[in-house]
């Protein structure tokens, strides 16, 4: 297969790389592809040297699978081009996950809903993932009618900017915050939360409000949860689903102090969640706290698996 990464120099075009040879995606060829100021710089994969090409370039070369981790503008513009030559495109920015005729997926979730004919198909924001991994088997059972979630995001969400940023703040330097503010006092990061919530779990009627915050940590997401559900529950009932879900790992042994930490889910592929406890002042209501590097199944390891979804399901059109 031909296979094109698109912002592959940046940090989740890094990861991309390392997660599909980690996972040994069979690929016949790899066209990694870049803005025109990275163009002719060299990237190692699998032990091989290739030079970075321009988007233009790539779409000439019609690849079967484009992976897209270089902005939303970039995804708009670009997207659409090769997805008329007959490649299928995931993407990894915010452009196209709220757009009505594309779908947004999270293969352990809602994978079963893509059709050979979706040519552009959205990667949720990691917040979200990580998130919903927890929550969808949870909704499943119990019926979640409201989510309260505060967000404790890796600089790393933000790329190599905010890396830089935070050694500029230590040195009492100004920088920004977690996300753009809209007009009701919500970024855009909170939003995202929101509605790619009801689109992935199909249910408007899930009622959601996040807050979402950058903390100085370099790999994972944090995120605090609490959950009211429709029906009440039994606590060790709630563990032994989680502990048995795809992708998720739990981690709830608080005598030996023993829950989810950014630093133990650095560069690993799973959702990790613990604290689980009874909220006592709202009945069906349950605290709980999730983990996972925002990186991997927040952004690379989804596309990915995404790709390995429509591969093992012969959802696509391979070019010869």
């Amino acid at each position: 297969m031909k296979i094109a990464v698109v912002g592959v120099t940046g940090m989740v075009g890094n990861v991309i790389l390392k997660v599909l040879a980690e996972r040994n995606f069979p690929i016949k060829e790899l066209i990694p592809v870049a803005s025109e100021k990275s163009v002719g710089k060299n990237i190692q994969f699998n032990g091989k040297t290739y030079k970075v090409i321009g988007l233009k370039d790539a779409v000439r070369q019609k690849p079967d699978i484009a992976l897209f981790s270089a902005g939303g503008d970039t995804s708009l513009e670009w997207a659409p081009q090769f997805a008329a030559v007959g490649t299928t495109v995931i993407d990894n920015s915010s452009a196209w996950r709220m757009d009505k005729s594309k779908k947004l997926i999270v293969p352990e979730i809602n994978a079963n809903i893509i059709t050979k004919t979706d040519k552009i198909i959205a990667n949720p924001n990691c917040s979200t993932i990580q998130m919903l991994m927890v929550l969808a088997p949870l909704h499943k059972k119990y019926g979640i009618k409201r989510v309260v979630v505060s967000t404790y995001q890796s600089i790393t969400g933000t790329g190599v900017k905010a890396v830089e940023q935070m050694d500029n703040e230590r040195n009492g330097k100004n920088g920004e915050h977690c996300d753009t503010f809209t007009d009701n006092g919500y970024t855009k990061e909170e939003l995202k939360l929101v509605n790619e919530t009801r689109k992935i779990l199909d249910d408007d009627t899930i009622r959601l409000t996040a807050t979402a915050v950058r903390v100085p940590v370099v790999g994972g997401h944090s995120e605090s949860v609490n959950i009211e559900f429709e029906n009440d529950f039994n606590l060790q009932d709630i563990k032994n689903l989680l502990k048995t879900a795809e992708g998720i790992v739990l981690q709830d042994d608080i005598k030996n102090n023993i829950y989810p930490m950014p630093i133990n889910a650095n560069n690993k592929d799973g959702v990790f969640v613990g604290r689980i406890r009874r909220d006592f002042s709202n009945p069906n209501s349950l605290n709980l706290w999730i983990v996972a590097d925002n990186l991997r199944k927040g952004a690379a390891t989804n596309a990915v698996q995404i790709a390995e979804y429509l591969l093992a399901n012969t959802l696509l059109s391979i070019n010869k």
